[in-house]
């Protein structure tokens, strides 16, 4: 019905899988996932299935995101001398 914007949505889709595999960068990681979330339930709801995008924004891209970053700040660093 949408279809040029579950097109764009698709290329949005990939720029961000792309950046947060090639990444490295563990905080561009997840917030790069956390977009991806985001965007995926922005699909889902373009293509009629509101419930479905709801709870894909609600867990992943709410809760996931949060949790990852929470995980990656009580986590420490280091550096190869």
């Amino acid at each position: 019905m949408y279809w040029e914007l579950e097109l764009i949505l698709f290329i949005f889709l990939l720029i961000t899988a792309v950046i947060a595999l090639e990444s490295k960068d563990l905080l561009v990681a997840s917030v790069m996932l956390t977009m991806f979330s985001f965007l995926m339930a922005l699909l889902f709801t373009t293509m009629g299935a509101v419930d479905v995008g709801f709870t894909e924004a609600v867990v992943g891209a709410g809760v996931t995101g949060i949790l990852l970053i929470v995980a990656i700040y009580q986590t420490t660093y280091k550096t190869e001398d």
